[in-house]
């Protein structure tokens, strides 16, 4: 059971529907302004490309659930040394019914292959690199070939992967934020098809919110009927807030997508470390759209009363929780779904910012690769942690590939059952109208009861 620390004066009737201006401890903190002095003219820039105008967005792609047959050809024996690839459980002597899925943002690609069991899903294989896909996505909307070939190797090895575990039940393979933006994107989901075998999904931010929310229902706490998820991504960040009903069933009431992530706020300021105007840029940004999703649901005192369950999921979070639980080294195991107080949120996100590019680089939870990134991603999260009265964020290190997996079970389960009735009762046990109409049935409709 998670357990919540409440805070004083949430419970102020006076200050109901009213964002409570809390500020982060900045004692000791000393970002670039007097170093590298504050650029206005990026500022302002940034203001214009990644808040006021909206990123180009695709129409909604129907989820496609590509169904494989034993025996499929497909490249084998990439180099799987450039990349991280786990191997989870895996019996040699029982048969397997295994899912892929693939999300690849505007930061990273990310693969895993697992196979149901009675309650979830036990990973079978990962694969995560670092791609970096949408880099320099702000300055003209495309991608650039240098990233494109990064992208292409490394789902090239994710195919690798896949053909080790055939025959594949089913598998969707989505692409995000820097994909939905891109002038080029056809060029490069053809690239994808062709050379590493990939058929790439462009999925629209109100599907990119949901499977967040598929991929985080198992760590929602059942005492508590609404949660709020914030999956902050490369290159937008999705908010969504959720609803269990009595029978079970969970919905999303509403969502809210902020047109940037970590990738273009990082590049936005690149050159230097962000200063302290152009972080309270962000949060005062952040929190001006966040306004409006407010006033729409009223949340607020929802969350003062702890009756909305926070939960976040992205680098920056599992970074957060990492450096919370001092770890000697990132360990999955150790920082999905603990629960961190906003007291030590406060503290961690100030000891981060404090340790400078230098400190981040060489800490084992953040590296080089997210030095930067991981700044951005906590000016949001404070941002969400100033504006609302949140008094604790479980870490999630799960998200999209994890709802699509349970979206891909959900609705083979669903399909194998109506097929079972079918042949049980009526005149004729097999109707060739009800199984064709079933078999193009979407696999993210109705999947994992998430509507």
């Amino acid at each position: 059971m998670i357990k919540f620390n409440g805070r004083p004066g949430n419970d102020n009737k006076n200050n109901a529907g009213k964002p409570k201006k809390r500020r982060f401890n900045d004692k000791g903190i000393k970002m670039a302004d007097e170093r590298n002095g504050v650029d206005e003219r990026a500022i302002s820039q940034f203001a214009e490309n990644a808040f006021l105008k909206n990123a180009k967005t695709l129409p909604v792609v129907m989820p496609q659930v590509l169904k494989h047959q034993a025996g499929q050809e497909g490249q084998r024996g990439p180099d799987k040394s450039r990349g991280e690839i786990r191997k989870g459980d895996r019996n040699p002597t029982m048969v397997q019914s295994n899912y892929a899925a693939i999300d690849l943002g505007t930061n990273s690609c990310r693969l895993v292959v697992a196979t149901p069991t009675t309650t979830s899903f036990r990973v079978v294989e990962t694969f995560s690199k670092v791609v970096r896909l949408g880099e320099g996505i702000i300055q003209d909307n495309e991608l650039s070939p240098k990233a494109m070939r990064r992208t292409i190797q490394a789902l090239k090895i994710c195919r690798g992967v896949i053909d080790e575990y055939m025959p594949i039940v089913a598998s969707r393979f989505v692409a995000t934020a820097a994909c939905r933006r891109a002038k080029n994107v056809a060029q490069f989901v053809e690239m994808a098809k062709r050379e590493a075998g990939i058929e790439l999904e462009v999925i629209s931010s109100k599907e990119e919110a949901r499977l967040s929310v598929v991929g985080c229902l198992p760590l929602l706490n059942r005492n508590i009927k609404r949660v709020l998820v914030f999956d902050i991504g490369g290159g937008s960040t999705q908010i969504s807030l959720a609803r269990v009903t009595d029978n079970g069933k969970t919905f999303i009431e509403g969502f809210v997508s902020l047109p940037y992530g970590v990738v273009t706020i990082s590049e936005a300021f690149a050159g230097h470390e962000m200063s302290t105007l152009e972080y309270s840029t962000v949060v005062e940004r952040t929190q001006a759209i966040l306004q409006e999703f407010e006033d729409k649901h009223q949340i607020y005192q929802a969350i003062a009363n702890q009756e909305i369950q926070v939960i976040g999921t992205s680098g920056t979070v599992t970074v957060i929780g990492a450096v919370h639980l001092k770890l000697p080294r990132y360990n999955r195991s150790a920082v999905d779904g603990i629960a961190i107080s906003a007291p030590d949120i406060d503290y961690t996100i100030n000891k981060i910012k404090n340790m400078g590019v230098e400190g981040r680089c060489k800490h084992p939870c953040i590296g080089q690769s997210k030095s930067d990134l991981t700044v951005a991603g906590c000016a949001i999260i404070e941002a969400l942690m100033t504006f609302w009265p949140i008094s604790e964020i479980t870490v999630a290190d799960r998200g999209i590939r994890e709802g699509i997996l349970l979206d891909l079970m959900h609705a083979q389960k669903t399909n194998s059952s109506h097929h079972k009735k079918n042949r049980r009762g009526g005149r004729f046990p097999y109707d060739r109208r009800v199984h064709k109409k079933q078999a193009f049935r979407s696999g993210a409709k109705g999947a994992a009861q998430v509507q």
